[in-house]
């Protein structure tokens, strides 16, 4: 008995038309996202960085390394990015309360506000999800999680 060829590794398939419409309307969606985002932060006079920071920053103070790391860019990047915030008053650095010689950047409440600003201020993340219901809201937010293996 002969054995069958071995398959081709996923990822040298030809995708299916279906999965080309879907990955073409993630890039279409991914793309409004960021442009969405880059409007919400020109009013708050930032940079796209400069928001993306600060809004991982209102979930919780970390330290450079992680936030370079979540960004995707090198730490002197971020070092540059924390110092302007800092000089506009929306991030300070404080001492890691389980390790003094670790600088976390932590948004202080006006960088909170601008968090929350951007946030609400993102209109293509609202309008569109708003007419889902709920149900349809949790299917998706389900089947990005398995995609993303959250």
């Amino acid at each position: 008995m002969s054995t069958p060829p071995p398959r081709p590794a996923a990822h040298h398939r030809a995708a299916d038309p279906l999965t080309m419409e879907v990955v073409e309307l993630i890039g279409d969606v991914v793309a409004r996202f960021h442009a969405d985002y880059e409007e919400a932060a020109a009013t708050h006079t930032l940079t796209g960085p400069q928001a993306r920071l600060l809004s991982l920053l209102a979930l919780q103070p970390l330290p450079m390394r992680k936030l370079a790391h979540r960004l995707k860019c090198e730490p002197s990047n971020v070092t540059g990015i924390v110092d302007r915030l800092e000089a506009r008053g929306l991030v300070e650095r404080r001492p890691d309360p389980t390790d003094r010689r670790i600088k976390l950047a932590a948004a202080t409440d006006e960088g909170l506000r601008v968090a929350r600003d951007l946030r609400e201020g993102l209109r293509f993340a609202r309008e569109p999800l708003a007419g889902l219901s709920t149900a349809e809201r949790a299917s998706l937010r389900d089947l990005l999680r398995r995609m993303l293996d959250v």
